[in-house]
């Protein structure tokens, strides 16, 4: 049996991958001056934390899964919390002077919905964020025994709901949503060290999680140790291109 993920550990990890974009990002939306931001998917908060480093504005987060906002009111006690759906915001027109997302839009079953949503609750002249959705279309895995891996997550992700693709479609979705684009883009692939083996351990956690019942624990096991065994040798490429878009309303 596929043990549980910690989805606070994982929220995290992919916070981290993002760190630079998402504080570039926010120094060019003007979230220091904010007042009010809203974090459409906010999970368990694990950019909810991050947050008064770049503002004092007042914090809100959404997320539809009930026991995520549990753990976000925990990991961020001084952030607004509501448990809720993205395709239709519990807040009036114009609240937030900046609204934004991270890891969402492949989720969700409308990302123009919920685009149109976040313009709606952000008041004229205020920044609307996509700060980070993945585009497993583009994805490159080295050396070439890995492959199938993408391959595998990809479908793995449709059959979930998620489209793998999202990336490539963000500027699209913003500019049919009515929300100007400032700024889109591909977040660089750069390594300067391999990941920790607890980074991999929690990579492996999530990929197990989504093959299983999909492929044979024997087929997952093998490509798990030629991973292993890439990232020992220093060969391994892992990038998955992922998009960034923002714009003002």
């Amino acid at each position: 049996m596929t043990p549980a993920l910690d989805w606070h550990a994982r929220y995290t990890q992919q916070a981290r991958w993002t760190a630079r974009v998402r504080q570039y990002l926010f120094d060019r939306a003007g979230l220091v001056a904010a007042q009010k931001v809203l974090d459409v998917g906010c999970g368990t908060g694990a950019l909810l934390v991050e947050l008064p480093v770049f503002t004092g504005a007042r914090i809100f987060g959404l997320d539809l899964d009930l026991v995520a906002t549990k753990q976000a009111r925990l990991h961020a006690e001084a952030a607004s919390i509501t448990c809720g759906d993205g395709h239709c915001l519990p807040y009036p027109d114009g609240l937030f002077d900046a609204v934004f997302c991270h890891f969402l839009l492949l989720w969700v079953r409308s990302p123009l919905e919920v685009l149109k949503e976040m313009k709606r609750v952000t008041r004229p002249g205020g920044a609307v964020l996509a700060l980070a959705e993945p585009d497993y279309g583009g994805r490159i895995d080295y050396p070439p025994e890995l492959e199938p891996l993408g391959r595998w997550q990809a479908e793995s992700l449709r059959g979930q709901g998620a489209d793998p693709d999202a990336g490539r479609q963000l500027r699209r979705w913003f500019v049919s949503a009515g929300i100007a684009p400032i700024e889109s883009g591909i977040m660089a692939g750069g390594w300067s060290d391999a990941p920790s083996p607890q980074e991999r351990a929690l990579e492996w956690a999530v990929i197990e999680s989504d093959l299983a019942g999909q492929i044979s624990g024997q087929e997952i096991q093998k490509i798990k140790k030629l991973d292993e065994t890439a990232w020992e040798r220093g060969e391994r490429v892992l990038f998955v291109p992922t998009f960034y878009a923002w714009g003002r309303t």
